[in-house]
């Protein structure tokens, strides 16, 4: 059942998988700054969490590890009936944004991913051409890579790719393509009929959903010094309107924003974009409720 967004705790992350950013280089102080959060028009509790991680282990152990901390502050926010957004970071950190779910609803809780990127990050360690571990995020939640990541971040239970929905994912990896092909995970365009009847359908498999975004599923204009952006992607107005059809279906229970470069040239436009997003996403949520 919808119910108004009463509270907001704002999860802030100053690292760039588990390595930290320098200075301001995820925007946070100026999002802060800029009083971007007011949008969502209710209380906010603020949270930085930090990646203070044992010795010893492999990378994807400690993606693991520091998901598991940020699943603590989302299980608390959530079990405290706020809304859950979370700032600055990567495509690395959802793991934890879920595994949080999870641990506060249960394993059963229907989950589902809306994932607004240019990329799918989907890979595996079979596909990859780079061997990027920020392109398997999303292959990670669904249980198809890397337990000790998913495992570590508090996913009990993989996503069902069925409750995966890809939007926009305009530059993928041919076996990266292969591989969503081969799963039930949904590939719609940022607008229009089929994004209706994506979301639509996905409603139907779920009670929960996490909206994704990351800030270079907008043209390359809108956040030139990102460091995966790509060309012939969609405006600010159009990504904001589709933000808010997924707002308004009232199951949003956590929202992100991430990889706004905050720091060299052309970081004032990005930063200009992430405030965009992260505003009308507010704004949306807070007209349209929250599950």
């Amino acid at each position: 059942m919808t119910q108004p967004l009463s509270a907001l705790t704002v999860l802030g992350i100053r690292y760039r998988g588990t390595t930290p950013a320098p200075d301001d280089e995820r925007a946070l102080d100026r999002y802060a700054a800029a009083q971007v959060y007011d949008a969502a028009g209710v209380p906010i509790s603020h949270h930085e969490p930090v990646a203070a991680l044992p010795d010893g282990l492999s990378p994807t152990e400690r993606l693991g590890a520091f998901g598991g901390i940020i699943a603590a502050h989302a299980s608390d926010a959530r079990r405290a009936g706020h809304g859950i957004v979370l700032v600055g970071g990567d495509c690395s950190h959802i793991t934890g944004i879920i595994g949080g779910l999870q641990r506060a609803e249960g394993a059963a809780c229907r989950i589902g991913l809306v994932w607004f990127d240019a990329h799918g990050d989907y890979n595996t360690p079979r596909t990859t051409r780079s061997g990027m571990l920020g392109g398997m995020p999303v292959a990670v939640a669904a249980g198809l890579a890397y337990p000790e990541w998913r495992e570590g971040s508090a996913i009990s239970a993989p996503l069902p790719t069925e409750r995966i929905l890809l939007v926009d994912v305009r530059n993928l990896d041919p076996d990266e393509e292969r591989l969503i092909r081969a799963t039930e995970t949904s590939i719609v365009p940022i607008d229009g009929p089929a994004f209706d009847a994506g979301l639509a359908a996905l409603c139907t498999r779920c009670d929960l959903l996490y909206l994704h975004i990351d800030s270079d599923i907008l043209d390359a204009r809108f956040v030139p010094n990102h460091g995966t952006v790509e060309p012939d992607g969609p405006d600010l107005e159009r990504v904001c309107r589709s933000i808010g059809q997924v707002m308004a279906t009232g199951r949003v229970a956590a929202f992100a924003v991430v990889s706004v470069y905050g720091s060299g040239p052309g970081s004032a436009t990005s930063v200009a974009s992430g405030m965009a997003l992260i505003r009308a996403g507010l704004a949306a949520w807070h007209a349209g409720g929250r599950a």
